[in-house]
């Protein structure tokens, strides 16, 4: 029996999204597809198949210690997204705004997506959830510089709600309107 198990929940890509320089501005350029490779996506500032360790895995290595990059991609669900924005008062919140690799609709609690879970994309290409994106000043920052109010409440509003980080686990090439079929492993859930 396979160690992955398909499932019947499928989303759709409905927006795909590209940050040039995290350090200028995190701030996504939308684009309507993206080749992924083993490295994320090409000229992406967070692609690298390595990035230097950050406060995220401070308890395992210290601070710019080379490890494997299993943030390449940030991606989030639309229904989660229009959430956040709701608790900011906005009527809507660009995924550019966030950082956004990817949006997806359609897979209910996305940000809690069992980590090694896959989404697949029609050519066969697949990314791997990491696991849960937690909520960061960096995006405030940016949505901020439209609306201070709505970046101030930025944090709080996108708890459990910010979505996931993914690696490229097949290269392929995805698309603004694919469908993507969500994969999870198939184990128990753990019990220290």
């Amino acid at each position: 029996m396979p160690a992955l198990k398909p499932t019947e929940i499928t989303g759709e890509v409905i927006w795909i999204g590209h940050v040039p320089d995290r350090d200028a501005s995190l701030r996504a350029a939308n684009q309507a597809e993206a080749v992924l490779t083993f490295a994320g996506i090409p000229g992406e500032a967070h692609g690298g198949e390595i990035r230097p360790a950050c406060v995220r895995v401070a308890s395992q290595y210290p601070r710019d210690t080379p490890i494997r990059n299993v943030r390449q991609l940030t991606v989030l669900s639309a229904e989660e997204l229009a959430m956040i924005a709701t608790a900011c008062g906005l009527d809507q919140l660009d995924p550019a705004d966030v950082g956004a690799s990817m949006v997806i609709k359609g897979i209910p609690d996305f940000t809690h997506l069992p980590p090694s879970s896959r989404l697949q994309f029609p050519d066969g290409s697949a990314i791997v959830v990491d696991m849960e994106n937690r909520p960061c000043h960096l995006p405030a920052k940016v949505i901020a510089e439209d609306n201070p109010e709505a970046g101030r409440k930025f944090k709080a509003a996108a708890k459990d709600k910010r979505g996931v980080t993914a690696w490229v686990e097949r290269e392929g090439k995805v698309k603004v309107g694919d469908a993507v079929r969500l994969h999870v492993p198939d184990q128990r859930a753990w019990q220290p």
